[in-house]
């Protein structure tokens, strides 16, 4: 497994920063998503726990379900499918209000699943992951620019 760990800060405040990574239908307002679908509503709201999301990225795509929900400080997932094939310990994106702005910390840790090489290439999609996360962040900032 490969730990990510994405921070950066964005100009505009929590909750705001929050609904925007929250909002599966936004996705595709982000760097490299094609299509973002909401499979299954979450058990209090829509994009809340239990929400079954799939997004569409150039060749990959992802199964995603939210494990919590906790408006504006934190969104968790799990991905249960996706290709390339991974092995998911779980994605937590937290939140934290710095003055008018919002710190946002994104952790993941993955393992590409392809036999012989996975454990070599492993990095290389980590890298790519983080690179997606932080683009999703910057471009967060830029729509919410005020």
């Amino acid at each position: 497994m490969r730990t990510i760990i994405v921070k950066h800060t964005i100009q505009a405040p929590i909750e705001r920063v929050f609904d925007r990574l929250a909002d599966h239908a936004l996705y595709d307002q982000f760097p490299g998503v094609r299509k973002s679908t909401l499979a299954k509503n979450g058990k209090s709201n829509k994009n809340g726990v239990g929400a079954i999301r799939e997004i569409e990225s150039g060749v990959a795509w992802f199964r995603e379900e939210i494990t919590a929900y906790q408006r504006p400080v934190r969104l968790d997932y799990v991905i249960l499918r996706s290709f390339p094939p991974l092995r998911h310990g779980g994605s937590s994106v937290q939140l934290k209000k710095v003055g008018s702005a919002t710190e946002v910390t994104w952790t993941s840790s993955v393992r590409l699943k392809v036999p012989l090489v996975g454990k070599l290439l492993t990095p290389l999609l980590a890298a790519q992951m983080a690179k997606s996360y932080k683009g999703c962040l910057k471009a967060i900032g830029r729509q919410l620019a005020v």
